[in-house]
């Protein structure tokens, strides 16, 4: 197993942001989410080796990252969709755009990956924009107002490689 170190580019961005902090263990996150950027998801051999670069206790890192839905514990592929479960969502049709990942996707439950491993679903409550419902968060990117044709062909498009434009879709 190769041992993991940052790139050239994130240790110095890495030093950059050290130098911001008194105590190291207060740049955790930033230093999550880089690890996370890099590799895509945070495996224990990260958390380890952020541990290691912030002199804490990989028990410590790893209850830290669980707390924290962004930041990935597993390989959640290219795009992690997360559809909004909240009610306001709900009453305006996002069990529709589950049905909708598993046809296109063949995604059935949660934090599963599609067989291509390039698409995952990802369970979350609430993501804070009732009046745009139904919402439907992909990786960073919000995409607002979605009806059943919209997200299919949204999917459609990332599954071609075409760039998407988030947002209203309506």
């Amino acid at each position: 197993m190769t041992e993991l170190t940052f790139t050239p580019d994130r240790q110095k961005k890495l030093e950059n942001l050290l130098s911001r902090y008194e105590i190291k263990a207060s740049a955790l996150l930033p230093v999550l989410r880089m690890a996370q950027e890099q590799w895509g998801f945070l495996s224990p051999e990260g958390m380890d080796y952020v541990a290691g670069l912030l002199d804490l206790c990989p028990r410590h890192v790893r209850e830290v990252a669980s707390f924290y839905v962004l930041l990935k514990k597993q390989d959640m592929g290219d795009y992690c969709l997360q559809v909004c479960g909240n009610l306001t969502c709900c009453m305006m049709g996002s069990d529709s755009l589950l049905k909708i990942i598993e046809e296109e996707l063949g995604i059935k439950k949660p934090m599963e990956l599609s067989s291509d491993k390039r698409f995952s679903l990802m369970p979350v409550q609430c993501l804070g924009s009732c009046d745009t419902a139904p919402v439907v968060q992909i990786n960073e990117d919000y995409f607002e107002k979605l009806n059943p044709e919209k997200f299919r062909e949204i999917i459609r498009k990332l599954k071609d490689g075409v760039q998407v434009q988030p947002g209203r879709q309506t």
